[in-house]
């Protein structure tokens, strides 16, 4: 497996860990964040998965934040707020980038996705987006035309649980346009619940258990609870309704 070349943009990073305030208080008490002291990226998609409440997109949006996004999402050229609700994490996250800068990115974030699409909106920009309104769509329809008609080559993409816009086809869909983008330079870095998304090849799977854990694809909660339930539908349904 292909990992961290010198060519990819964001190689890996690290927590300044003598500066955090206390592990003791958020957002440094979180799994993903108090065992942290490097985190190495794939040139191609890192996934990182785990329960709510784990810190994976605590994680991703302080990344979004030290690269130059908007914590609420959007390229590096958004600069609206909603409400000021991102934590201080990034201001203890060292990235250590390659030597290639992207020409372009995007910081995608589904809790906030309706705030982007109005920013949108307000700043006139539905051609970039497809030439529709994004609030005249479907939420998956609108997030499928941001990445269809924003995304672009050789750019950096940081999403965080991209399926909660996407039915299962969808995602079938957001894999063929990752894997074109892949080809064309692209760098992923995707939290995610789906096993759909994570499915995407050679890729690195990182598991927040009590801190970060590289793991298989098979190895991982989602992909073994979706098979079993899948595989043997009605005894599972006998155990969880009994």
């Amino acid at each position: 497996m292909e990992q961290n070349s010198l060519n990819q943009y964001i190689r890996y990073i690290e927590l300044d860990r003598d500066n955090v305030p206390s592990f003791s208080e958020y957002p440094f008490n979180l799994p993903a964040v108090k065992n942290l002291d490097r985190l190495s990226f794939h040139p191609k998609v890192t996934f990182i998965v785990g329960e709510n409440g784990s810190g994976k997109s605590t994680i991703l949006e302080s990344i979004a934040v030290a690269f130059g996004f908007n914590a609420e999402g959007g390229t590096r050229n958004f600069t609206f707020s909603s409400r000021a609700t991102h934590s201080e994490l990034n201001q203890h996250i060292k990235i250590v980038k390659g030597a290639k800068k992207p020409k372009d990115g995007f910081f995608f974030r589904a809790e906030s996705f309706y705030n982007f699409a109005t920013n949108v909106e307000e700043l006139k920009l539905n051609d970039a987006y497809g030439g529709r309104s994004l609030h005249e769509q479907s939420h998956g329809e609108s997030f499928f035309a941001v990445f269809q008609n924003r995304f672009s080559r050789e750019s950096i993409y940081i999403l965080d649980e991209p399926e909660a816009a996407l039915s299962p086809s969808r995602q079938m869909s957001m894999i063929t346009r990752m894997h074109d983008l892949i080809k064309e330079g692209s760098q992923f870095i995707i939290a995610t619940h789906s096993p759909i998304i994570m499915a995407y090849p050679n890729a690195i799977i990182y598991q927040i258990d009590e801190g970060f854990e590289q793991v298989r694809y098979e190895d991982t909660e989602h992909y073994q609870i979706t098979r079993s339930f899948i595989t043997n539908t009605q005894k599972m349904l006998d155990i969880l309704m009994e």
